[in-house]
């Protein structure tokens, strides 16, 4: 194939500027591009008061009065070396225990029984004792207090000095969430291996959130300072592993490693091997991310490439490269070939092929 240009030729190329709507540049192998914008999360502010849930333990204080209060007993500990805690007679750190808040949001009281407290406040717990304590104490006083948090997780995943599950005692944004796994890592070894900004995400319900971490860190864009959800993960991957990926009509599809030197896409086609049916090029398209909030569709004509029209291009992490099958078709065409394949590797995708093209899966 393309065998018009001789062994051993030798042909300058122009060098190629920036291809523009506005203005083409006929040595640039890129025919067609468009910027992709994808609207910013927009929900109202939390509850200020902390929602009790599962897991969450109380102590509840009755009027003083022990035999209607939770306020549990005093266990005394000493610390062994690896963290494990053994009962003591005296000297140890003391421990209380109160209510532990049930799967369905029930605890347990001495006199009152089975009380539900799941999704409430404090003071709303507070009114609902006082109404279930009255017909046994005249004017009752009622002190509500969360004695351990355990039913708001936030996993921070990756590049943090500190990951790991955390529970948030109040409503929390985004920033103060990162905050709780002190701030991301900063690597300049040897090795060179830090977190990879640009690739950071918040994934909510299995589902990448349109946030940008970004530019909430490095530009402090208080618009992406988003508030946090029960289960939320803030996922910043490292910089060790970057790829691009190749699909449609080639033998090998998926995921391409970028070397230390860089990748273009004619290295990139080469490594995923066209297959023999087809000998269209003229409509390549890539899906590049420019942040976890927009994005770059173009389309390359790669027939320019490999006839020494143009020089190839520099792909960039994360670009999802399509090779079409047949004929020229659309953008919408083009999505709905690649949707199966994107779904495979989801999980890898930059935030911005996530969220604009895996919404709904």
């Amino acid at each position: 194939m393309y065998r018009d240009i001789s062994p051993g030729t030798v042909k300058q190329i122009p060098i190629q500027e920036a291809n523009t709507k506005s203005a083409p540049n006929a040595n640039s192998p890129i025919v067609d591009e468009q910027t992709v914008i994808v609207l910013p999360l927009e929900e109202p502010p939390p509850v200020p008061d902390y929602i009790v849930g599962p897991n969450d333990v109380l102590f509840i204080n009755v009027s003083g009065k022990p035999e209607f209060s939770s306020l549990g007993a005093f266990s005394t500990y000493n610390t062994k070396p690896g963290g494990i805690q053994q009962p003591t007679g005296s000297g140890g750190i003391q421990q209380p225990t109160g209510s532990r808040v049930d799967g369905e949001g029930n605890i347990q009281m001495p006199f009152l029984g089975t009380i539900h407290v799941g999704g409430m406040t404090l003071p709303q717990i507070q009114n609902q004792i006082r109404e279930s304590v009255v017909k046994y104490i005249k004017d009752p006083w009622v002190i509500v207090e969360v004695g351990d948090y355990k039913s708001h997780p936030l996993y921070l995943l990756g590049e943090f000095m500190n990951p790991g599950v955390f529970y948030m005692d109040r409503p929390m944004n985004l920033l103060q969430g990162i905050a709780l796994g002190g701030g991301y890592d900063t690597k300049t070894g040897v090795d060179k291996v830090g977190a990879d900004l640009s690739s950071a995400r918040l994934i909510r319900d299995k589902k990448t959130v349109p946030v940008d971490i970004n530019d909430l860190l490095t530009k402090g864009d208080q618009r992406q300072n988003v508030w946090l959800k029960s289960g939320d993960t803030i996922y910043i991957p490292d910089t060790r592993n970057q790829f691009v990926f190749v699909f449609g009509a080639v033998k090998t599809f998926g995921p391409i490693p970028i070397p230390p030197g860089g990748l273009t896409l004619s290295q990139a086609i080469a490594t995923a091997q066209l297959l023999d049916t087809g000998d269209d090029f003229r409509y390549i398209r890539i899906i590049r991310s420019l942040s976890a909030t927009s994005g770059e569709l173009m389309v390359v004509d790669f027939d320019k490439i490999l006839h020494g029209k143009a020089m190839s291009l520099m792909l960039r992490q994360g670009d999802v490269v399509f090779v079409p099958k047949s004929g020229f078709g659309n953008w919408n065409d083009a999505i709905n070939e690649l949707l199966p394949s994107l779904q495979a590797v989801g999980a890898i995708l930059q935030p911005f092929v996530q969220i604009q093209y895996l919404k709904n899966y």
